[in-house]
């Protein structure tokens, strides 16, 4: 059973999600947070980040002023040419990615940016912090899209 659980995982996910949201809803908050490491440790040795990003190709993460500043010192840009180049203002204010997938996604799903990425992209799929049950929506949506939240809400939510 365990072998099979990531099989097929868009569409069980996607089956799930009602599921997940009454789980997440009524969650217990410490003992999920306790089980959260142990959870996102035993996602990861199964999935590979590059063999999906599914992340950097469907979704952009916020770029905040401090990532702006960190990949614009690195790409040896001014801060106005990246967000011009790269960048546009969402309906929540928030600076995002102007294409998808994202630009510095390269075709073997590496990240040209990896050691200077925004905030977003290192915590992603914050499968080992309280986001997961913080901002429930966010969850459901990333499981959708990423293996490892999927796992990880499989695992939680299958637990009585």
């Amino acid at each position: 059973m365990e072998e099979d659980l990531l099989e097929n995982w868009e569409k069980k996910s996607a089956d799930h999600q009602k599921v997940y949201k009454q789980f997440l809803h009524r969650a217990d908050k410490n003992k999920v947070l306790r089980a959260l490491p142990d959870l996102h440790e035993e996602a990861f040795e199964k999935i590979d980040c590059l063999k999906c990003g599914n992340c950097c190709k469907s979704y952009s993460p916020r770029f905040k002023a401090p990532d702006i500043k960190r990949i614009s010192k690195h790409l040896k840009m001014k801060e106005g040419d990246l967000i011009n180049t790269y960048l546009f203002v969402d309906s929540d204010g928030d600076y995002v990615m102007r294409t998808k997938p994202c630009a510095f996604l390269g075709t073997d799903n590496y990240c040209s940016i990896y050691d200077v990425r925004p905030s977003d992209c290192q915590r992603f799929p914050y499968t080992d912090e309280d986001v997961l049950l913080k901002r429930q929506p966010l969850t459901l949506k990333n499981s959708s899209f990423c293996p490892a939240v999927y796992y990880v809400l499989e695992k939680l939510s299958a637990v009585k």
